[in-house]
């Protein structure tokens, strides 16, 4: 795992994930550093970082990586600790817009879908430092 930025950076399977550290730092992450066609995460319901997986050009990101970064949503989030799996927004970063006047960190997204994960840390060799 990297620091700098005001963002986390993890690598799983070839592929870099991003996740933001506070909301101020997740409108930096979601609006100038990401792409539109790379992968927008954010644990449903709870406030938390968002989570970025950069889109390769040539591929899909495989489906275990999204896996892993929904986990990094969730458990960066305020649904760590509970019981359960817990819905994650899954979309590409061009579908999230910020609603005029909104506080840092709130967005809405136009399309995507949802998966269920538990909200553990798929990185546990790497200390948090929430």
């Amino acid at each position: 795992m990297a620091e700098g930025g005001g963002y986390r950076t993890f690598i799983f399977d070839g592929h870099e994930i991003l996740v933001g550290k506070n909301a101020r730092d997740n409108d930096r992450l979601t609006f100038r550093v990401a792409t539109p066609g790379d992968l927008w995460l954010h644990a449903s319901g709870y406030s938390g970082s968002h989570v970025i997986v950069r889109q390769p050009a040539t591929e899909e990101v495989p489906r275990a990586v999204v896996e892993v970064a929904a986990q990094l949503a969730a458990f960066h989030s305020k649904a760590r600790g509970v019981r359960g799996k817990v819905e994650v927004h899954v979309c590409r970063a061009g579908d999230v817009r910020k609603p005029p006047g909104a506080p840092a960190g709130q967005v809405r997204i136009r399309r995507g879908e949802a998966m269920r994960v538990y909200a553990r840390n798929p990185f546990p060799e790497v200390a948090d430092d929430e």
